[in-house]
């Protein structure tokens, strides 16, 4: 009896010391490596990618957002701004759990390639895009169409930069030449120089617009 309570004893003592260890490893000491390798190798994009403007935190370049005017349509949807570039749709939900604060669920609409409710979103942004940017409906892009995964996409094609660029300048009191100057010089090209597409971040080139309006 009593050899068995001493092994059980030890059994515990061991299983303490071990919960001890790892949690000192696992739970101290290796996110303090982590967030100081981090802090040190990579900073700002440890820190969300963190974008100013005037000396203030504008938003994060991983993040896409919004630009629009207070007023609404019929329908309740707010009006997009016509002196800001556009980001691409979004699928992403309002946040109905925690409503204390304004936050957006990220994600897709996961409707199928060929559902009417998909085609006749697509139709409808191709009419809208077309009329609030003064160009055919045609030549808008398919970016500019269709929302992307996550909802919250913070890039969007040269095409579509470009496509916008003539209403922007008109709402700004700018020079079309100098705001697709503007656009051409936020194209990132691909990654490595093969991977993905061209993109242009829309938050870094509505800050260069705003230094652009000021001067």
């Amino acid at each position: 009896m009593n050899t068995s309570v001493s092994g059980t004893a030890r059994l515990v003592v061991a299983g303490l010391r071990a919960l001890l260890v790892l949690t000192v490893v696992c739970g101290v000491i290796y996110p303090l490596v982590v967030t100081g390798i981090a802090q040190a190798a990579f900073h700002d994009k440890a820190n969300g990618s963190e974008l100013k403007a005037g000396g203030r935190s504008v938003g994060s370049e991983r993040l896409g957002q919004s630009y629009n005017l207070d007023a609404k349509d019929k329908d309740g949807n707010p009006l997009p701004d016509p002196k800001y570039f556009q980001p691409r749709p979004s699928a992403a939900g309002a946040n109905t759990e925690n409503t204390r604060y304004s936050l957006v669920v990220t994600g897709a609409s996961n409707l199928a390639a060929d559902s009417k409710v998909l085609l006749g979103n697509v139709e409808q942004r191709r009419a809208d895009v077309a009329a609030f940017n003064g160009v055919r409906p045609s030549s808008v892009p398919v970016d500019a169409l269709t929302a992307s995964g996550s909802g919250v996409d913070p890039d969007i094609s040269p095409a579509y930069a470009r496509l916008q660029a003539d209403r922007v300048a008109k709402a700004n009191h700018l020079p079309a030449a100098e705001v697709r100057k503007l656009v051409d010089k936020h194209v990132d090209g691909r990654v490595l120089g093969f991977m993905g597409e061209e993109r242009v971040n829309v938050l870094k080139l509505n800050i260069a617009l705003r230094e652009l309006a000021k001067g």
